[in-house]
């Protein structure tokens, strides 16, 4: 059962950890609707300081995503 707590606790941290990724998270998006048809790491820079952001984000909450 601590498991589902701990699991429950996360999960209502994610609206927070988001919130602090917006510029990052708007860019790509940006870079993925721009493209008509998407391949395998055509917004892979993007995507990868988008990551990023959330892991530090979380990180700064003291909890993991």
């Amino acid at each position: 059962m601590e498991s589902v707590q701990k699991a429950r606790h996360r999960f209502r941290q994610y609206p927070f950890i988001l919130a602090g990724c917006k510029t990052e998270a708007g860019n790509y998006a940006k870079c993925v609707l721009k493209k008509s048809s998407i391949e395998m790491n055509d917004c892979a820079n993007e995507f990868k300081l988008f990551k990023n952001c959330l892991q530090k984000s979380a990180g700064k909450l003291k909890t993991k995503i």
